[in-house]
């Protein structure tokens, strides 16, 4: 450049190069289509990410494809997301069944149900074929990362990425670091939440981490009280939002995070650490077994219409 003169290939060259960054996590594999793997991709591909969802077959892809698009309209109805932000962020999202296809990206983000072995054996079978640098992320909320990890050949690239549902909406995500994760590896985690408009909170690896293990006996609490007749549902969350300015009641919460889902939390914790405060309420097991399982299934502890809204 000459002395005193600014040309425009300068800025141009020095915007490319301030934007390319080898060491930065860009393509993201999301590994599972359901309610959790929908809202992570949405964060991800939102912040403009690319992002690969990963299923076992098409149909559960195009249910995935179909339940995001609803929840996204839902957003735009209420003036909280533009037609241009749903455009973006699906152009930003593919959709495959062949896990040849994320064996590049640079992170992969596990959001399969909450089954060890489930899990042991989707990361074993990526192992195989994912770059040797790659993260390993498990989005799982109460087992154990040592145990997961010590399944492949990259114990160090291992960490938990604890999302909170409605992901795109909660701020934080827990960190959870096994015996093995690297400190490299942890600092990859962190700027990628950063980068995606999470806060990081770190925890060391025990069962529940620090959000399941909290939130489990004051729904198991809620679902007592319901049963003993001591209030209503309805009134049990609004004692508890007002008395305690908590944004939503614990029965809703768990209706929103999947009867099912809760229900297996309480019976790891339970089963983990023997605490009494951890043991299912008959009542949701009830509601497990008649697959009323919440928003997801339009019955729970509440009912809720064909948009996910709660009937009063």
């Amino acid at each position: 450049m000459a002395e005193g003169k600014l040309r425009l290939e300068d800025l141009l060259d020095s915007s490319m190069s301030a934007s390319v960054d080898e060491g930065r996590i860009n393509n993201v594999a999301i590994i599972g289509a359901g309610i959790m793997g929908q809202g992570i991709a949405q964060t991800v591909a939102g912040m403009g990410l690319e992002v690969t969802v990963l299923e076992i077959n098409n149909e559960k892809l195009e249910t995935a494809k179909a339940q995001l698009t609803e929840s996204i309209d839902r957003e735009i109805k209420r003036w909280a997301m533009t037609k241009s932000d749903k455009k973006s962020i699906f152009s930003r999202i593919r959709w495959e069944t062949d896990n040849n296809t994320i064996k590049d990206c640079e992170i992969i983000i596990e959001a399969v149900q909450e089954d060890f072995d489930l899990k042991v054996k989707v990361f074993q079978e990526l192992d195989k074929i994912i770059n040797p640098d790659a993260i390993f992320v498990s989005n799982t909320s109460t087992l154990s990362l040592t145990k997961i990890s010590e399944s492949i050949s990259r114990s160090t690239n291992v960490i938990g990425m604890h999302f909170l549902n409605p992901v795109p909406k909660i701020p934080m995500v827990e960190l959870v670091k096994s015996l093995h994760t690297s400190n490299e590896t942890v600092s990859k985690a962190k700027e990628f939440a950063a980068r995606i408009g999470k806060t990081p909170v770190e925890v060391y690896e025990y069962p529940g981490f620090i959000t399941t293990r909290a939130i489990v006996p004051l729904i198991n609490e809620a679902m007592h009280m319901l049963l003993e007749g001591i209030a209503t549902a309805k009134d049990i969350d609004t004692a508890l939002k007002l008395g305690y300015n908590f944004q939503y009641g614990p029965l809703e919460m768990a209706d929103a995070m999947g009867l099912d889902e809760v229900l297996t939390w309480m019976e790891t914790l339970w089963k983990t650490l023997g605490e009494p405060r951890y043991r299912p309420n008959p009542m949701i097991r009830k509601f497990v077994r008649e697959r009323r399982l919440g928003k997801k299934t339009g019955e729970g502890i509440f009912k809720y219409d064909e948009h996910g809204n709660k009937i009063n």
